[in-house]
């Protein structure tokens, strides 16, 4: 079996694995699976009750890792997320206490509800697979994926998130209510026991590791590069958009795009690969003008504006220094 046939083959036994706990929730467990094989963090923005939790949860499951939630709040110090030192009397040694940070699925719930000194400690687990205590680093093991939940209906008593903290998310995404018929299924799913408890993994940990590099390969054709640089391009220039996309921005579009196309058994990368996930990968990174807020206009909207009006076989895209 070819490389991008096992991560094809992954996806679906994954997503069948969360459709048994979560119903109607397809298009954001891929969405999940995609940041998953790319390395990268989710931010999760949506009311509470929509299944946030189990959605983490299931992934851990899934892939037999380990799972830990963090609760954040106003009171929470940076060593209940990365663990701190404990004295020993009868050994008289200092004890390193790992926090929640040190599992490989980890769900941040409520992130703006901590302080900004709090999100911070975050900051170096997510971009660098490592947290530093005491002096001491600790490597995170991998695979290892922040899920971060916040309302963003309700502002209250919050710290939002900065932007250079928001750019540090992968992907964006949202669950949304389900139908009709969805919630009556899931009435009846859930009626005796919550299937959670009983989801056996379908991979391992190892498994997920290999399939990641084995997504770092799909082939880009040079022409998809450049739809990828000039769409970042793009909202550098918008004139609704104060700080566009960084280049953080484009790197995850190019590997999300390229974990997309593995998911759909393909070793190369089509424009619609990119079309496909340019919004939850760019639109939490764009700074909007303050006009523009007033006016109710929305990340995603510009992003799917250019989607529309960035060309995907232009030129090439030149320095503007040359």
């Amino acid at each position: 079996m070819d490389n991008a046939a096992a991560v094809a083959e992954f996806g679906q036994k994954m997503l069948y694995n969360i459709g048994s706990v979560l119903i109607g929730k397809e298009k954001p467990a891929r969405l999940l699976l995609v940041a998953l094989l790319s390395g990268g963090h989710v931010l999760l923005e949506d009311v509470p009750g929509v299944g946030k939790t189990m959605l983490a949860r299931a992934i851990a499951a899934s892939i037999g890792g380990t799972f830990s939630r963090i609760q954040c709040t106003p009171d929470l110090l940076p060593a209940d997320i990365t663990g701190l030192s404990i004295y020993d009397q009868k050994t008289g040694d200092f004890v390193f206490r790992p926090g929640p940070i040190m599992s490989q699925i980890v769900l941040a719930d409520e992130i703006n509800r901590a302080t900004p000194r709090t999100q911070s400690s975050l900051l170096e687990a997510m971009g660098e697979g490592q947290v530093t205590v005491d002096g001491k680093t600790y490597v995170l093991e991998q695979p290892f994926m922040v899920l971060a939940t916040q309302n963003p209906v309700e502002f209250e008593g919050t710290f939002p998130l900065p932007e250079a903290q928001l750019d540090r998310f992968f992907i964006c995404v949202s669950l949304g209510y389900p139908t009709a018929a969805e919630e009556r299924e899931m009435l009846y799913l859930l009626q005796e026991r919550h299937p959670i408890h009983d989801l056996k993994a379908v991979t391992d940990p190892q498994r997920v590791r290999s399939l990641q590099q084995a997504v770092s390969r799909v082939h880009v054709e040079e022409s998809v590069g450049e739809y990828v640089v000039r769409l970042v391009q793009a909202t550098r220039s918008h004139p609704q958009v104060q700080l566009g996309a960084s280049p953080r921005g484009s790197l995850a579009l190019f590997r999300a795009a390229q974990a997309l196309a593995a998911l759909e058994g393909r070793d190369y990368v089509l424009p619609d690969d990119v079309k496909e996930v340019a919004v939850p990968v760019l639109a939490h990174r764009l700074m909007l003008k303050a006009d523009s807020v007033l006016r109710g206009v929305k990340g995603a909207a510009v992003v799917s504006a250019l989607l529309s009006q960035v060309a995907v076989g232009a030129e090439r895209v030149e320095d503007m220094g040359s």
